[in-house]
């Protein structure tokens, strides 16, 4: 019994802990290498070519997905949203779509995607894996964020936490330049 209890406390700890999110803010984020820049992107969607130089300053959300992805397709909910409730805080959202699978590397058929989710924040095309490579990626969906100095200072790989992820933005758009 006193187990079962236990187990019951925990359980309430963990969801009070992530639908508040204040676990995020008590662990420190980390003090991460340089963002790599993006490299090799055959096309961008959405926006002129954007280089992480160009966005220093800003908090950048760096999401590698693909289109056919049922757990990339799951998390685009939680990016959008942070891009609309975050863009006019100093957020920005970059989607690297990275293909799985040949047909996903058509352009054409990216666009049709982007407009099918609502997409609107940029989107660079890595169909060679040279941004994929240059974050020694291997997930698909990966989120990575980039503080202000351009440094990667958060990772998260797969659907989930996503309470976590926002309050580790919020963070760092509360942080001093």
């Amino acid at each position: 019994m006193l187990s079962q209890l236990k187990t019951l406390a925990v359980a309430a700890t963990f969801a009070v802990t992530a639908a508040t999110g204040t676990a995020a803010l008590a662990a420190p984020l980390k003090n991460g290498p340089p963002a790599p820049e993006f490299t090799g992107i055959t096309k961008w969607l959405n926006s002129d070519p954007i280089t992480l130089q160009q966005l220093r300053g800003k908090v950048v959300l760096v999401d590698f997905w693909t289109y056919t992805c049922i757990n990339c397709i799951n998390t685009l909910p939680y990016v959008k949203s942070w891009n609309q409730k975050y863009k006019d805080q100093g957020l920005t959202v970059v989607g690297v779509h990275t293909p799985e699978y040949p047909f996903e590397r058509d352009t054409d058929n990216v666009k049709t995607a982007l407009k099918r989710f609502g997409i609107t924040y940029p989107v660079a095309q890595d169909n060679q894996y040279a941004t994929w490579s240059a974050y020694n990626n291997q997930y698909w969906p990966a989120f990575y964020l980039i503080d202000k100095k351009g440094k990667v200072v958060y990772t998260h790989f797969g659907e989930g936490d996503y309470a976590q992820t926002e309050a580790a933005i919020q963070a760092l758009l509360a942080q001093k330049d």
